[in-house]
């Protein structure tokens, strides 16, 4: 992680003007980094903070799915992600899922304005930042030759029953 980082802001429709509150009040922090957001969120923010924004899709049309993607890419550094748990989202599965790939590729995650607030006050966020990466070399390595031997029994199979 650079001294810039990039960071993802997210919110549910409950929660936008909670992220709204809290990016008026953190808007020269703000200005310091590379910014990231899903449709509305990303529109709002920079409308009314006249802040640069990277518009995705909206969360449910793919951008929590697109901002994953970018995590998995190493193209996030932080996901500050303000969801609303009391309700039902119609594109749960794809929260769960970012906030899942968030926490496999080891990146600080905010999902309220308290843990925001810390997360954007300590020290680390001023300076370069090397993050531990779990060894998924190995568990892509493993994985391919676990595909590549039932690949090979299946074609026995077919051969044999054939």
């Amino acid at each position: 992680m650079e001294q810039t980082k990039r960071i993802a802001l997210i919110a549910h429709n409950n929660k936008k003007q909670d992220l709204l509150e809290w990016a008026r009040f953190n808007r020269a922090f703000l200005t310091q980094h590379e910014l990231y957001a899903t449709g509305t969120t990303g529109k709002l923010l920079e409308e009314q903070l006249a802040l640069t924004i990277h518009k995705l899709q909206s969360g449910p049309l793919g951008g929590d799915q697109q901002i994953g993607a970018k995590i998995s890419m190493q193209e996030i550094d932080i996901l500050i992600f303000f969801w609303d748990p009391l309700e039902q989202q119609p594109h749960d599965p794809d929260v769960k899922a970012l906030l899942r790939i968030a926490v496999v590729w080891n990146i600080p995650i905010a999902c309220n304005r308290a843990s925001a607030d810390f997360l954007i006050s300590s020290p680390l966020m001023r300076d370069t930042y090397q993050p531990y990466l779990p060894p998924y070399q190995e568990y892509l390595e493993r994985n391919y030759e676990t595909q590549a031997a039932q690949v090979k029994a299946a074609s026995i199979q077919l051969v044999e029953v054939g």
